[in-house]
């Protein structure tokens, strides 16, 4: 459901679409650091601990409701429809609020890339409707084995919040930290990192507009 890996830490690539506005949050107390301010997404960026990669905080709005946001996050099945070199993509389980989903993806410039894991979701009411939180990990031991000519990926951890920004608008914060593993620099998976979260939050901009997701 997330991720979204043409090199270590970038799970999805997507393409653009037209962009709306967002509002600068204050700077925390968690390390985050801004790292790029475009009229879409605004991104953060922070060390982490032991590793050369960094983890990613991106904050965007979204013109549609929060639900309608949420069913296209959920709706694994048709990542390969709308996920460029997203080639497979299924759910293995469910346990409760959790679900497990079996991912691989084929980029053009690497080897392909496999992982399952395990995404925990709760939403909670809102001024201006419900506001969702997924929260995923790895879990390749409830997944398939590994299979020949595929990277496993063994770390990818982050969220998707969906919160109401009044009854027609989402203001989504993306987090990520992930390691998809193979020989790229760090500098350049990092970059290749922000571009490709950008590229997640125009591809859920395009598809929330579909029909399906915004039935009663």
């Amino acid at each position: 459901m997330f991720y979204w890996s043409v090199a270590r830490g970038l799970l999805f690539v997507f393409a653009f679409i037209p962009c709306v506005t967002v509002a600068e949050p204050a700077r925390n107390e968690e390390g985050w650091t801004l790292a790029s301010k475009g009229a879409n997404v605004i991104l953060y960026s922070r060390s982490h601990a032991d590793s050369s990669l960094k983890e990613f905080k991106a904050i965007g709005d979204i013109e549609a409701p929060t639900t309608p946001v949420h069913r296209v996050l959920d709706d694994v099945d048709s990542y390969p429809a709308f996920m460029p070199f997203m080639a497979e993509c299924r759910i293995v389980k469910r346990e409760g609020n959790s679900i497990f989903t079996y991912q691989r993806l084929s980029p053009k410039l690497c080897s392909d890339r496999d992982y399952t894991l395990r995404i925990d979701g709760k939403s909670w009411p809102m001024a201006g409707g419900l506001a969702y939180l997924n929260r995923w990990q790895s879990a390749n031991e409830s997944g398939p084995p590994p299979k020949k000519g595929v990277l496993r990926v063994t770390l990818s951890e982050g969220s998707w919040l969906l919160e109401p920004e009044g009854p027609s608008k989402t203001r989504a914060t993306y987090s990520v930290f992930t390691d998809s593993g193979g020989a790229l620099p760090a500098f350049l998976a990092n970059g290749a990192s922000e571009i490709g979260i950008r590229k997640l939050f125009a591809a859920v901009r395009k598809q929330v507009k579909e029909a399906k997701y915004n039935q009663p």
